[in-house]
C-alpha cells in the first residue's frame, strides 16, 4: 500500500497549522517533548521502541498531488496552507533518548526543534509510533527477563492489525527477542524469521505420521515438529522413530506446559534424542514464563501478550510545546497549568547518575538554551540525549538492521545498570526516582 506518512495524523494538526499561517505564527520557532507522566501500572521501568521507524516514515512525510487534493476536496484547509505543503519537508532537529534505552516518568524521550508548522504536523505520528512499539518492547524485556536465558520469539502476528504485527515484531527483537514468525517484519528489517507447522497440518494428513514424514522431507531433520494435536506421547514416539535422534525440536501448545515439558524431556532422553531442544506456546506472558523456569525447556513462542503489551498496550506518552518564539523574536519558555496535566517549562536536558555502578537516579534539568549550555552535570552522570535529525538531515545510523541489533545489545546493558529490583515481576513503583531541575 503506497501512502504518505505525512496524513496518519488527527485533522486538527492540519487545521491549527492553516490558522497558525493566517496569523502569522506557522513560523514560530518552537520546542516539542515526549514524555509520559507515568509507567503503566505496577512497571518499574519501560523500554523505547520506535525512534528508527519515525525517522523512515520522515524521509517519506510529505505530500503528493493526490494527498493535497484530498485536504482541498474536504476544505481541510485553504488554498494558502496547499500551497504551503507542496514542497513541504521536516527542516528542524530532534534528539532523544536512543532505542533499547529505560526511561522512567518524566524522561524527555525525545525533543523536537523547528518551527509550530511543521513541528505540530509530527505529534500523532511520533506518539502512535513510539507509544505502540515501547510499550511492545517493554513488555518483551520484561519477558526475556523472566525466560532467563532462553530465547523468546514474536509469533504474535494474527493477534493485532497487520500493520502493528510488523511494527511488534521489530519492536521485541529491541525488548530482547531473537526473532519473529512475521516474514514482512523479516524481510523489512533483516530480522530472524521462524516457523514450521501448525495443526491444521497434522490433520490435513492422514495420519501423524505422514505429517511429520512431510514435514522432515521438507525442512529436515532439524525441523520442529508439532507434538500436542492428538497424544503427546505417541507423537513424541512417531517423531523419533521418523526423525532419529537427530531430531531438531518439538513443539508443545497446550496443556500444563510445565509438567509437559518435564515429561516430553524425559521421554526424549529415553528414546535417545537428548539434543532434541523443546519449544513451549500457548498464550504465554512474563508470568507464565517465569513460572517455566524450572522446567526443561529450551524457547518460547510468545504471541497475544507481547503485541498487547502484556495488558499496557501504551505508555501514555504525550507531545507537548516547552518553548516557543515569542512576538519579539527571543525563545520564552511554556507550560500548561491543567490540573494533573501540568508540564514542566523548557528543553530539556537528561542524564542517569549510579553508585556502585547502579543507576540511582534520572535526572531532568529544564531551562532556556542557554542555560542548558551552561549547566554541567555531576562528574559519571551519563548523558542519555543523543541526536537524530540535524536541521532536516537524518543521521541514519538509528534506521535499518544494525540500528535495531544495536539496540537489542543496548537494552540489555542498560537494563544491567539498574538496580535489580526492576526484573522483579512484583508490581511497584519505578525502580529509580526522577529528579527535576529548573534552571
Amino acid at each position: 500500500m503506497d501512502y504518505s506518512p505525512a496524513l496518519m495524523t488527527d485533522m486538527y494538526e492540519y487545521t491549527m497549522l492553516d490558522a497558525c499561517l493566517k496569523d502569522g505564527t506557522a513560523n514560530r520557532k518552537c520546542v516539542f517533548e515526549v514524555f509520559t507522566r507515568h509507567l503503566p501500572a505496577g512497571r518499574r521501568y519501560g523500554v523505547v521502541a520506535g525512534t528508527g521507524r519515525i525517522l523512515d516514515a520522515l524521509e517519506r512525510f510529505h505530500l503528493d498531488d493526490e494527498d493535497l487534493r484530498f485536504l482541498s476536496d474536504r476544505h481541510v484547509v485553504s488554498p494558502e496552507t496547499i500551497k504551503w505543503l507542496e514542497d513541504f519537508h521536516f527542516s528542524g532537529s530532534i534528539k532523544g533518548y536512543r532505542e533499547g534505552e529505560m526511561f522512567f516518568p518524566n524522561s524527555p524521550i525525545l525533543e523536537i526543534e523547528g518551527t509550530f508548522g511543521e513541528c505540530t504536523l509530527l505529534e500523532t505520528l511520533v506518539l502512535s509510533i513510539l507509544n505502540y512499539d515501547s510499550a511492545v518492547a517493554s513488555a518483551a524485556s520484561r519477558m526475556v527477563s523472566a525466560a532467563k536465558d532462553r530465547p523468546c520469539m514474536d509469533m504474535g502476528g494474527r493477534r493485532t492489525n497487520e500493520w502493528s504485527a510488523v511494527a511488534a515484531a521489530r519492536a521485541a527483537v529491541v525488548g530482547g527477542f531473537k526473532g519473529t514468525a512475521n516474514l514482512l517484519a523479516a524481510q523489512m528489517y533483516g530480522l530472524k524469521a521462524i516457523g514450521t507447522a501448525a495443526h491444521c497440518f497434522t490433520l490435513v494428513h492422514d495420519s501423524e505420521r505422514q505429517a511429520f514424514e512431510s514435514q522432515i522431507a521438507a525442512l529436515g531433520k532439524n525441523t520442529t515438529l508439532l507434538v500436542d494435536t492428538y497424544n503427546i506421547e505417541e507423537a513424541v514416539k512417531t517423531a523419533v522413530e521418523v526423525a532419529g535422534p537427530e531430531l531438531g525440536g518439538v513443539r508443545i501448545d497446550s496443556g500444563d506446559l510445565a509438567l509437559m515439558a518435564q515429561r516430553v524431556r524425559n521421554q526424549l532422553d529415553a528414546l535417545g534424542a537428548t539434543n532434541t531442544k523443546i519449544t513451549v506456546t500457548n498464550d504465554l506472558d512474563e508470568y507464565a514464563l517465569a513460572a517455566l523456569q524450572t522446567a526443561p525447556v529450551d524457547s518460547y513462542g510468545v504471541g497475544t501478550m507481547l503485541v498487547t503489551g502484556s495488558g499496557a498496550p501504551t505508555c501514555a506518552m504525550v507531545y507537548k510545546l516547552t518553548e516557543r518564539e515569542g512576538a519579539d523574536g527571543t525563545m520564552q519558555t511554556v507550560a500548561k497549568k491543567s490540573k494533573n496535566k501540568a508540564t514542566v517549562p523548557g528543553r530539556k536536558l537528561a542524564y542517569r547518575s549510579y553508585e556502585y555502578n547502579l543507576a540511582d537516579v534520572e535526572h531532568v534539568v529544564s531551562g532556556s538554551e542557554d542555560q542548558l549550555a551552561a549547566f554541567t552535570p555531576e562528574e559519571g552522570w551519563k548523558d542519555l540525549l543523543v541526536p537524530f535529525v540535524d536541521h532536516g538531515e537524518i543521521d541514519h545510523q538509528w534506521q535499518g538492521h544494525d540500528a535495531i541489533v544495536n539496540a537489542h545489545e543496548y537494552r540489555a546493558k542498560a537494563l544491567a545498570e539498574l538496580p535489580i529490583a526492576a526484573q522483579s515481576l512484583m508490581r511497584g513503583d519505578p525502580v529509580i526516582p526522577t529528579e527535576i531541575t529548573v534552571l
